[in-house]
């Protein structure tokens, strides 16, 4: 089960690192604690609609845009979900690996934070053939 404080942390930290700013510059720009703010971010509180908006701004996105990403992240979760048990996810030192196989086609997610993704794709074949794609989030 995914939690919704979990992916909004993630994706204000996203977008924090990707503008390569500092908690304490966003903290004091959205006029929270800093402490606070790193607990949104990771997922440990839940915060206000208000104070959610005043981070965003901080960070110079609509809080549309930021609910945009949460809910799109929630729609690839519930696929994942509903694959009828062929999906396999770990979890080790924040870093997220997920796998789903139909048996001819494998394909394995790997998370090393906000900004980096592998997907790797593997087809049964003799010898097997593999192909690695790499995705940054902006």
């Amino acid at each position: 089960m995914v939690l919704l404080r979990k992916v909004i942390g993630d994706a204000l930290r996203a977008r924090r690192l990707a503008q390569h700013r500092t908690l304490r510059e966003v903290s004091t720009a959205a006029n929270v604690s800093l402490g606070y703010l790193s607990e949104i971010e990771r997922g440990h509180k839940e915060a206000s609609s208000e104070l959610l908006a005043s981070i965003c701004d901080a960070l110079g996105a609509r809080l549309s845009e930021m609910l945009g990403d949460v809910s799109a992240t929630f729609a690839l979760a519930e696929q994942m979900e509903g694959a009828d048990g062929r999906v396999a996810a770990a979890v080790s030192d924040g870093r997220v690996t997920t796998a789903v196989s139909d048996g001819d086609l494998t394909v394995q997610v790997h998370s090393d934070g906000p900004l980096r993704t592998t997907l790797t794709a593997m087809k049964r074949t003799t010898p097997p053939q593999r192909s690695t794609e790499s995705v940054y989030a902006a």
